[in-house]
């Protein structure tokens, strides 16, 4: 089974850019995982997608939970779910054209809820930080299974 992990989110809007702190602790210690960085999500996934059996998207999500609370999706949860982009698509609209567009890979989506997303920070809260090694464990799972 072909599997790519895309890690979503923005590293300059505080605990949004988790997916890119998971992106950097799974290439650190498992160089031989198929990630790239998704950027913010919408249309560029489409490519990115293509070709492969299944996805493992790591992104931020808001109001899922308490900060810092990882959730594991095989369905696609509603888009109020993931930070939007104001330049583009969310995730949720994104992996649905990707059906339409025959994109066939199943998806799962590792969630790290990010609470308020702070703009125009580096920094991840503690407890969304704290958050990191739980996600790269269930992306390991979702890659592995």
């Amino acid at each position: 089974m072909k599997v790519r992990v895309i890690a979503c989110g923005n590293p300059y809007m505080g605990n949004d850019g988790v997916g890119h702190a998971v992106m950097e602790a799974l290439s650190a210690d498992h160089p031989e995982l198929d990630i790239v960085d998704g950027g913010l999500g919408g249309f560029g996934l489409i490519p990115l997608m293509e070709g492969y059996d299944r996805i493992v998207i790591v992104d931020a999500t808001t109001g899922m939970g308490t900060p810092g609370e990882v959730q594991v999706f095989h369905e696609v949860p509603p888009s109020s779910v993931f930070p939007m982009s104001l330049h583009d698509l969310g995730i949720a609209e994104t992996l649905a054209l990707a059906c339409e567009v025959g994109v066939t890979a199943e998806v799962v989506i590792v969630g790290i809820e990010g609470g308020e997303i702070e703009a125009f920070s580096d920094k991840l809260t503690p407890e969304v930080e704290a958050a990191v090694p739980e996600a790269c464990r269930r992306v390991l799972q979702m890659v592995e299974e």
